[in-house]
């Protein structure tokens, strides 16, 4: 006999959830979407139960959506990140994350005579492979892997 499935965050009425998010990331995600600034209804949980990931964040925005471009920002530190859109308690649309093209003002370039570095400039990267994630810095040409990612 199956025992009924239990939900360890609430479901949401409308809006986005944010899941298969790795747990040592919730944070980084919530940053880099700037969701502390937000005034909506926000439900997270870390530390769960993940048969792919072992341990897994999931974050559930009431009445929030966003555009691809914004979401696909977190696939750096998320890059397993699935994005169910809810509408009336039902998942309307599933999206999977993507790494973009170009980056800005989430990394910091890792060359310490970059003028990011010494200047208010807004760091900015094109990025130059998206499978294991490398970046080459607008302003200096750098190169940073995602093994030495420092998230501003």
């Amino acid at each position: 006999m199956m025992k009924d499935k239990i939900l360890e965050v609430s479901a949401i009425k409308d809006g986005t959830v944010i899941d298969h998010i790795p747990a040592n990331s919730l944070f980084k995600v919530i940053s880099i979407l700037g969701l502390d600034k937000i005034c909506n209804k926000i439900t997270f949980g870390t530390n769960l139960e993940s048969k792919k990931l072992g341990q897994k964040a999931i974050i559930k925005l009431s009445d929030v959506f966003f555009f691809d471009k914004d979401i696909n920002k977190i696939a750096l530190v998320a890059p397993q990140a699935k994005l169910n859109i809810i509408k009336n308690y039902q998942v309307t649309e599933k999206k999977v994350v993507e790494v973009p093209d170009e980056i800005s003002g989430i990394v910091k370039c890792m060359n310490p005579q970059c003028i990011t570095n010494a200047e208010k400039l807004t760091t900015k990267f094109q990025v130059v492979s998206k499978k294991y994630v490398k970046l080459k810095c607008y302003y200096c040409e750098k190169i940073t892997d995602q093994e030495h990612f420092v998230i501003i």
